[in-house]
């Protein structure tokens, strides 16, 4: 398989000209159908440039191949997932490579529960991908339709678990940077139903991303200059497909994306008690949240559907993945941004403070993110036996890559680092966390000096 094709239990990703051509246009859409038994199937897709042409080549597969499809337009992910389950279709499909960056696209494909495929699905399905295409004859062929209401119903769906007035009444100022994706104009009109006075930056919705389009830090510049400036209460960062959201503060501060789950599950449990599930690479705040609240906790492989299928197996009251992707079952099983900031206004509005003083109050850790870029035949997985013998006397994990909790190596207590293979590009991510930076550091790079 070449580097620009990348198939894993988050989709298809692809560099458009490069391994996302026709053929895998037809390919999908054919082995869609007959996954999905030749049902309806809702078609959303970010504003990257290449969308518009993937989206024909798509809807003609489909069709040809006896799907009636909806297409719903430029939507975030989520939106397509909840119409999914309000239109009763039998899956949906979102064109979007998420944070990959512009030359990518990709297929995310969602099953008739309005959840991604699982990894057992989604291997049936690219099974079907690789049999010769299935097309109905001339009368057997599917219909196109356009959806027009998706944003009215995705919105209503984020408004009704939470407390409108309460937020309306504060009247706060929010700035808004959608790197001009999906979530540009559904996210302000979200706002404005929670009579927040919006200032959007980058929100043309025009695929062009003005900035990396992954809402971390070091992405967040202009959003932070913008808060200062405008004098807004709070800054608010999405990805292309705005199913992951990242918070700056009145300060103009990014808050880190780990801390959108630290403030949401710290929120959701002190309304209602429950359980919560994250991933293997999430902030160990949560953690001591969930601790303080006498929850249990419970962490996934990385990707959304191993934390929802683990969230569906425990009941749980809230969950998602530190990449700033909250998932709330009360709303829908999938990562929203809208949802994210939903719960974070409302935070604001009961305990009257501000975004600096909530994250003031979570416990405090230092996370370190960084990759090597795999070449040849990638990481030697020797390595890891030999870590797993080094390290036998700490808690590991091993469902996904390796996870090592630090006990008992005086160095590194307190902190851990998990080890992986990306889903969704070329690499092995490195991701390490301590009580300080001098401490997350020190874990990062001892792991790093191994699989460089």
């Amino acid at each position: 398989m070449p580097a620009s094709l990348m198939k894993s239990v988050s989709g298809i990703r692809a560099v458009v000209g490069e391994s996302l051509t026709p053929e895998l246009i037809n390919a999908v859409g054919s082995a869609f159908a007959q996954y999905c038994g030749r049902g309806t199937v809702v078609l959303g897709r970010d504003s990257r440039p290449t969308g518009p042409a993937i989206e024909k080549g798509l809807e003609s597969a489909l069709v040809l191949s006896g799907c009636d499809v909806i297409n719903i337009g430029i939507v975030p992910t989520p939106t397509v997932q909840v119409m999914v389950e309000h239109l009763r279709a039998a899956g949906g499909i979102v064109i979007s490579a998420s944070h990959n960056p512009i030359e990518w696209n990709a297929f995310k494909l969602i099953g008739g529960a309005g959840t991604f495929l699982t990894a057992s699905q989604i291997e049936e399905f690219f099974a079907l991908m690789e049999r010769p295409f299935t097309y109905r004859a001339w009368n057997e062929l599917g219909s196109v339709t356009s959806e027009t209401t998706a944003a009215d119903v995705h919105i209503g769906k984020v408004l009704g678990p939470v407390n409108a007035g309460i937020i309306r009444d504060k009247k706060y100022r929010v700035a808004l940077d959608s790197v001009n994706g999906a979530g540009s104009i559904i996210t302000q009109a979200l706002l404005g139903e929670l009579g927040c006075e919006v200032i959007p930056i980058n929100c043309e919705m025009n695929g062009i991303f003005p900035r990396g389009a992954e809402p971390v830090p070091a992405n967040l510049g202009a959003l932070a200059r913008a808060v200062k400036e405008s004098g807004a209460d709070i800054g608010f960062a999405q990805d292309p497909d705005a199913d992951r959201l990242a918070i700056v503060d009145e300060t103009g501060r990014p808050i880190g994306e780990e801390y959108t789950i630290a403030l949401v599950v710290e929120h959701q449990l002190s309304k209602k008690a429950g359980r919560v599930v994250i991933n293997l690479s999430t902030t160990k705040a949560v953690d001591d949240i969930a601790r303080s609240h006498g929850a249990s906790l419970a962490r996934a492989r990385v990707g959304e559907i191993n934390v929802v299928e683990e969230m569906m197996l425990r009941g749980a009251r809230i969950g998602g993945e530190g990449n700033g992707g909250v998932i709330s079952p009360e709303v829908h099983l999938g990562r929203d941004s809208l949802v994210g900031i939903a719960y974070v206004l409302e935070m604001m509005a009961v305990r009257s403070k501000r975004v600096s003083e909530l994250v003031a109050d979570l416990p405090s850790y230092v996370m370190k993110k960084g990759s090597v870029r795999l070449t040849g035949e990638g990481i030697d997985p020797s390595i890891f036996t030999r870590m797993k013998e080094e390290f036998a006397d700490e808690t590991l994990s091993d469902i996904d890559g390796l996870r090592i909790e630090f006990v008992r190596r005086a160095l590194f207590a307190g902190g851990w680092v998990h080890l992986r293979p990306s889903n969704t590009e070329p690499i092995f991510r490195i991701i390490a966390e301590g009580r300080d930076t001098e401490q997350a550091d020190a874990i990062y790079r001892h792991f790093e000096k191994l699989l460089a």
